[in-house]
């Protein structure tokens, strides 16, 4: 069962970074999430998450997060936990 926690406002390519807009419940390192859209479909550990450059163990709804992603994200996609 997975729940959706959020939505990707930007992706950076040249640092394989995105950033997840969290619209509820909370994130933490060492959580599975899945990014899904219309292009984007994968599962991944998160391993490292910041906030305004400054890492970060969780975050939760309403805060926006850099994460690095091992594949090309889109604006719009879905991010749930798994």
């Amino acid at each position: 069962m997975s729940e959706k926690i959020g939505n990707i406002e930007n992706f950076y390519s040249k640092i394989s970074v995105a950033v997840v807009d969290i619209t509820s419940g909370s994130m933490t390192k060492g959580d599975q999430v899945k990014i899904k859209g219309s292009t984007t479909d994968f599962e991944m550990t998160i391993e490292s998450m910041q906030i305004d450059r400054a890492d970060i163990d969780s975050a939760s709804a309403g805060q926006k997060v850099g994460l690095k992603v091992p594949e090309r994200v889109r604006p719009g996609d879905e991010v749930f936990k798994i």
